[in-house]
């Protein structure tokens, strides 16, 4: 009893609750796959969008920067430890990079910037608040570092309205598409069982 009782508690700690386990790497690295290919399709997808929304504002484009930043969200709303929004948004990124896309490593670049943004914000709520306003919060941060990114990469000496245009809209389509929607997607899995041995599963079984 006092050998189960200490293994507990020491699981408890914050040492302990940050310790990745082996099922966080294994659903870490399912998601950036899964995620990844979402990223394959959208390399190509967003062409048809990208032609309608660049005649009507400079750098309204950025709205459809959201389904390249969803990995780094959902994966830290699911594993819930420090470096999982930052590891499963890279491992898509070089995925994406390896099959191949129009952009080639700099892929790998954006994933870690993208990554980092999200990352951040977990951890100013230092991995202990995952509600709805923390997604939307990680998907804007990933959004605006991305914006950020872009601006230095792909877009050299371009004014400021452009600039802000797609900052703007490169958060807000973050906020909603990696936040809100990583968000609902993290709860429609866990209504299936399938994070069983997570606490974002938990926290959907005890509500219900």
């Amino acid at each position: 009893m006092s050998v189960s009782t200490s293994a507990s508690a020491r699981t408890r700690t914050p040492r302990g609750r940050f310790r990745w386990r082996v099922v966080d790497i294994v659903v870490a690295s399912v998601v950036a796959v899964a995620c990844a290919f979402v990223f394959l399709v959208w390399n190509i997808g967003y062409e048809a969008p990208s032609a309608v929304l660049k005649p009507l504002l400079p750098g309204l484009g950025g709205l459809l920067a959201g389904p390249w930043l969803l990995a780094g969200v959902l994966g830290g709303l699911i594993v819930r430890k420090p470096g999982a929004a930052l590891y499963t948004e890279v491992v898509a990124a070089v995925i994406s990079a390896l099959v191949g896309n129009q952009w080639g490593p700099l892929t790998i670049v954006s994933g870690i910037v993208q990554g980092l943004g999200a990352e951040l914000i977990f951890l100013v709520f230092l991995y202990g608040v995952w509600r709805l306003p923390v997604a939307v919060l990680a998907g804007a941060g990933a959004g605006l570092a991305c914006g950020i990114n872009d601006r230095i990469l792909w877009y050299p000496g371009v004014d400021t309205l452009f600039t802000t245009v797609y900052i703007v809209s490169t958060t807000v389509s973050g906020a909603v598409i990696a936040g809100v929607g990583g968000w609902y997607l993290m709860k429609g899995l866990a209504k299936t069982g399938a994070l069983s041995r997570f606490a974002a599963g938990r926290d959907v079984s005890r509500r219900v």
